[in-house]
């Protein structure tokens, strides 16, 4: 299977470097434009970019005017880098159609999980069976979890919680979304739900429970530490 194409257009050298490096590490083809103009010449060129992570602030052509013009032809999916975490910059870019909003600084590793996250919503990538985060071993297909090595017990909706969880590591999710994900449907109840699940999932993993970590007011985020 080709590697998917990735296109990263940032003015900062160091920047792109970076991220390359990361997403080459993890088997993705990585292209390059250190402005927007030069972004758009790639994007017109290369008819099969499976995602763009795109800077705000560039010389010649913002981010902004990048975005624009690629949503007149393409719903590739867009994640969009920023200096500034300012709501209603947030707000532009989710009304161009950005995908994703990142500020600076970042992690790369969270950048990578959000990247696999959307290839994975918009069925550019196989789901593969057996996910491995940090001593856990989830087999899908025979319905199986292992924490260093040892065989945990889990109801079925224990273990779709942990899927989500690992498929969508280092980003913090809301109740609703983990809700409308995990009991696939538009939730309007009591949110305690979600909590009394993973109350559960957490004690049943042992010591590896610490690693889904509360966001106080949001949800929950399944998170290792670099």
């Amino acid at each position: 299977m080709d590697k998917l194409k990735i296109l990263v257009v940032d003015d900062e050298s160091r920047m792109r470097k970076l991220v390359k490096d990361f997403l080459v590490k993890n088997d993705f083809e990585v292209l390059e434009a250190e402005d927007g103009e030069a972004a758009m010449g790639i994007f017109y060129n290369t008819k099969d970019l499976a995602l763009i992570i795109l800077d705000v602030m560039m010389p010649k052509m913002d981010g902004w005017q990048v975005c624009r013009e690629i949503r007149q032809y393409s719903k590739v999916p867009i994640i969009m880098l920023t200096a500034r975490g300012d709501e209603r910059d947030e707000l532009r870019g989710f009304e161009l159609g950005v995908d994703e909003y990142i500020s600076k600084p970042f992690s790369p590793r969270i950048l990578v999980a959000r990247v696999e996250a959307i290839l994975r919503r918009t069925g550019q990538t196989e789901d593969s069976d057996v996910i491995e985060v940090a001593g856990i071993v989830l087999n899908k297909a025979a319905h199986e979890v292992t924490v260093d090595g040892k065989p945990i017990e889990l109801s079925y909706k224990e273990f779709e919680l942990l899927t989500y969880f690992m498929k969508n590591q280092g980003i913090a999710l809301s109740r609703e979304k983990i809700l409308n994900a995990v009991w696939n449907y538009d939730y309007f109840g009591d949110a305690r739900t979600i909590d009394t699940h993973v109350k559960k999932l957490r004690s049943k993993m042992g010591k590896k429970g610490e690693l889904i970590r509360t966001v106080w007011g949001m949800g929950y985020k399944f998170e290792v530490e670099s």
